[in-house]
């Protein structure tokens, strides 16, 4: 399969939007499925794992491939959870194109604005699917409004509906002016095409006016054909709608109801005819791994390797499932590659092409594609596999911090070093997922994105892994920041097995705004000054920003700037810089007003318009601060900022406010001093 006919796309939205039954329908028409698995039974292909099952929820982002109108579609499936970011973020990196997916009574809900914006990031075209046109309360243009309020999208429908709720039929195709209806014999395989019903016609030349009007503010050929009265050919619309696409200027809506299986086919034939080859994807920018200096790289299969590792699974059997995305070059089985983020050689034992659960041998993986690696074993997310005479890094990618603790033991001592294993595995797969041993109570302690995150994590550990073990509350993952500026010189002289070691440094340190995050910077001379000693400095530095100022908890917002170094050749060594610059961070951080800080979570509440009142006074009495308020037909959305500590077991507050009707996600939002 050439790099033409290669579709590499993501399909994200807000939870129960219906993403993975939309890919059930898509593996099922394409013919990867002999039959249709549905969320609700716990069949679906791409929610393999059993808890997926268990809560009906996508949590890792499954990849697949399947074939459709002689097009190889690369199909990453990302989760819809806020805790599960990491997921999306790492999946978006790697795609050249993503279908929307929203809920024809929700709308543009919290989790698709988020997603939305980090798909921006990443400059991706997408197309949009309005789905669940069969349930009571939908409403195809209410969403299409919400798409440019919210999103400041320009969408473009090439398909209405036909009625909705349960009097939902069908679609209008608004290239040919068709009415499309889906056989409920054969599962909607067999599509009708008819005269449009007479109850439908101005509705549809009213959007079939719309469409041309779209097509032709991308087109001077279409404006002058429609100027001129003559009839305007289906590709030419088509290929105006692809390249504004391509630049981001449109959003090309399509409609249907995946669970009644009406619609499905013609999103296929949008993400072949819409959305972009590898080809067509700008260069990547890569930055050597030896001067830092920055190179475009086009997509080739004749260029030198380059490929990002943007996903691990370990397998009990293969072990670390490396998923990859080549950018140029072909990757071959059995040769030996270079991971330049870690400067290490490993050996491609097999190339797998997924399949969901499923996978097929290949014996090479060329540019655009997206495989499995079998055989890596210190290869981690974020890692670029390359050549060792073209040592350039795909961008790294970055994650957001854990906010939340738990401390987990082992039931008996013969448990301690499998439990170990285990948070290794997990950490290897999930860069959000992160533990350490708490130097003040030994315990073991692992950090997520949230008490969902978490939960599963906890859960995959004592179900999946079978391992015995204590699991301590929720806790809160503290940060430490400073309220002032404070400068001073700190001195080290230590002899040590009878050789001196010296070492003088004069640092300030200043409280940045708030997401800045830590800052390290030298303003010093540096010359005549080795740079293993600049090493060895920032090395001293980082190594505090970890440890704390006053209450041992990771420091945040502080910049650290080193104005003198005072360097000995005879004496000075990295061992007595490291140290001395750990010591002057320690001193003069204490001496700049050290205070504590607690995450603040961003919160979408949703609920009927009654219990709204009872939801914001929910959440002021959790410290939260409404920021906004939104009504829609059927129920009111509030966004708030609320301390993490306050938000513990929120979710049954909530329902019981609400009688069950209400719901929020929660995301981290910054860190603010504790009262």
């Amino acid at each position: 399969m050439d790099e033409k006919s290669i579709r590499n796309i993501g399909i994200m939205a807000h939870i129960d939007a219906g993403k993975t039954t939309t890919t059930e329908r898509i593996l099922y028409y394409t013919g990867e499925n002999h039959r249709i698995g549905e969320v609700d039974n716990g069949e679906a292909t791409m929610d393999w794992m059993q808890q997926e099952q268990d809560r009906g929820i996508t949590i890792t982002s499954a990849a697949t491939t399947c074939y459709w109108k002689e097009h190889q579609i690369n199909i990453i499936d990302t989760p819809g959870h806020v805790d599960f970011t990491a997921e999306v973020e790492r999946s978006l990196r790697v795609l050249d194109g993503a279908v929307g997916i929203f809920c024809a009574v929700g709308g543009v809900e919290p989790q698709t604005e988020t997603v939305w914006r980090q798909a921006d990031k990443y400059s991706i075209p997408r197309i949009a699917f309005v789905n669940k046109m069969d349930r009571l309360g939908a409403d195809f243009y209410e969403v299409l409004k919400e798409m440019e309020k919210k999103l400041s999208e320009n969408p473009v429908p090439l398909f209405i509906p036909v009625g909705s709720e349960n009097g939902f039929s069908g679609i209008i195709d608004l290239l040919s002016m068709e009415y499309l209806t889906f056989s409920a014999e054969d599962e909607g395989k067999t599509i009708t095409r008819s005269a449009i019903p007479e109850s439908e016609k101005d509705n549809a030349d009213k959007w079939r006016e719309k469409l041309i009007d779209s097509a032709a503010s991308f087109s001077d050929e279409i404006t002058e054909l429609y100027f001129e009265g003559e009839d305007i050919p289906s590709d030419m619309i088509l290929s105006a709608l692809r390249t504004a696409t391509l630049e981001r200027k449109c959003l090309p809506v399509f409609v249907g109801s995946s669970l009644k299986n009406i619609g499905v086919q013609t999103l296929l034939d949008g993400i072949v005819s819409l959305l972009p080859s590898p080809l067509e994807t700008p260069a990547v920018e890569t930055i050597n791994a030896k001067n830092g200096k920055t190179e475009e790289l086009k997509h080739s299969q004749t260029g030198p390797l380059e490929a990002l590792i943007f996903k691990i699974q370990v397998d009990p059997q293969a072990g670390p499932m490396c998923f990859v995305r080549v950018y140029s070059g072909v990757l071959k089985k059995g040769i030996a590659v270079y991971n330049i983020t870690k400067g290490k050689k490993e050996r491609i034992n097999r190339l797998l092409r997924m399949h969901a659960d499923r996978s097929e041998d290949l014996s090479e993986l060329k540019a655009g594609d997206i495989g499995v690696i079998i055989g890596f074993r210190m290869a981690q997310t974020g890692d670029t596999i390359g050549q060792e005479n073209h040592p350039f890094l795909l961008e790294k990618m970055q994650f957001p911090t854990p906010v939340i603790s738990i401390a987990i033991e082992p039931k008996s001592t013969a448990e301690q070093d499998k439990l170990r294993k285990a948070l290794e595995t997990l950490a290897m797969e999930d860069p959000t997922f992160t533990y350490k041993d708490d130097a003040e109570t030994g315990q073991l302690v692992i950090s997520g994105m949230g008490e969902l995150h978490l939960d599963v994590l906890v859960t995959r550990i004592t179900k999946e892994m079978k391992i015995d073990a204590r699991v301590g509350n929720p806790q809160v993952s503290y940060r430490e920041c400073i309220r002032k500026e404070a400068s001073g010189k700190e001195d080290f002289a230590r002899t040590i097995a009878g050789k001196e070691n010296t070492a003088s440094i004069s640092l300030t340190v200043r409280p940045l705004p708030p997401r800045s995050g830590n800052s390290l910077k030298i303003t010093a001379s540096t010359r005549d000054i080795p740079e293993d000693i600049i090493e060895a400095i920032r090395n001293g530095i980082n190594g505090a920003f970890q440890g704390g100022i006053k209450f041992g908890y990771e420091c945040t917002d502080i910049e650290a700037d080193v104005t003198a170094i005072g360097y000995d050749e005879n004496t000075s060594t990295p061992f007595a810089f490291t140290s001395c610059a750990a010591m002057a961070f320690d001193r003069i951080a204490s001496e700049a007003e050290p205070v504590l800080m607690q995450p603040v979570m961003k919160v979408q509440a949703t609920a009927p318009s009654e219990y709204i009142g009872d939801v914001i006074s929910s959440l002021t009495q959790r410290g939260g601060i409404v920021l906004s308020m939104e009504s829609k037909p059927g129920a009111d959305t509030v966004t708030a900022e609320a301390p993490l500590e306050k938000m513990f077991g929120y979710t049954t507050v909530l329902r019981s406010s609400t009688q069950g009707r209400g719901t929020f996600s929660m995301e981290f939002s910054h860190y603010a001093e504790k009262n």
